[in-house]
């Protein structure tokens, strides 16, 4: 290859890769867009509506309301508790996540029988209201940092159970959590997958659940977004609120330590 070809195969790869980068930020430019309008009116706001309804509505077999429901930061407190949970509650011996620990109010105050909501498919019944619940008192928190606790010895067990379940892989594709959020300026088609292994955490990611779906209309806690995450591994769906779920939401919150909550969030 004589020396101007290789000068022109160069100025030729230069420009390529330069128009490549171009596209790449034109689209990353037109997706920031594309939520920016879907923010607007967020449909979410309805179920954060329901959410207080419920919160305040006295319901159940003991005909009470939520409003003493403790969250970790006292009795009807709701500012600021989304943001640091999961967390370990010493009344169940056990660390559980924003919608675990509201069917343990629901159960304990109203009278509902827990394993009954925790069965009940996504969407439907009581687990329906659990999501508009879970999305009310996290919007309460909306704007603060994440700063989850990790002073009892579960917290800690947990964090580092979540961390071995974040990065094994299995299934039919070999896939694990870290297959898709274990790097950086990773996309699938118009969604960015967020890298969810490092600190501060990416906002976008465990920072912005619950949150309205798009592409099904339906609103989305962490429970079941993490349930669909298994199904697309093609690894077995967790059951509610198990272990596994509340120990992949103890590694991805203390990862998410000072990111900001964006929640009720709107996604694809």
């Amino acid at each position: 290859m004589t020396f101007t070809v290789r000068c022109a195969a160069l100025v030729l790869g230069g420009l390529i890769a330069a128009g490549a980068a171009q596209a790449q930020d034109a689209t990353a430019e037109g997706i920031a867009k594309y939520r920016e309008m879907l923010q607007d009116g967020n449909p979410a706001e309805l179920f954060e509506m329901k959410g207080e309804e419920l919160w305040k509505q006295k319901r159940g077999p003991k005909n009470v309301s939520l409003e003493q429901c403790d969250l970790g930061k006292g009795p009807g407190v709701i500012a600021g508790a989304f943001v640091e949970m999961p967390r370990f509650f010493k009344d169940t011996g056990r660390v559980q996540d924003l919608e675990t620990r509201i069917i343990t109010c629901m159960s304990t105050l109203q009278g509902f029988n827990a394993a009954e909501i925790e069965k009940t498919p996504f969407g439907r019944g009581e687990m329906a209201n659990v999501t508009a619940l879970a999305t009310y008192v996290a919007t309460a928190s909306k704007g603060m940092r994440f700063n989850l606790p990790q002073s009892n010895a579960q917290e800690k067990m947990m964090y580092e159970a979540g961390k071995r379940i974040f990065f094994t892989r299995g299934g039919t594709h070999d896939f694990s959590c870290a297959s898709c959020h274990g790097e950086s300026d990773k996309r699938i088609r118009l969604q960015d997958l967020p890298n969810l292994t490092k600190n501060p955490g990416d906002g976008i990611g465990f920072a912005a659940w619950p949150a309205y779906r798009v592409s099904n209309a339906q609103m989305w806690g962490m429970q079941l977004r993490l349930n669909d995450c298994f199904r697309q591994q093609r690894f077995p769906e967790p059951k509610f609120g198990s272990d596994a779920t509340i120990a992949l939401g103890v590694y991805m919150g203390v990862n998410a330590k000072t990111a900001e909550s964006i929640v009720p969030a709107i996604k694809r």
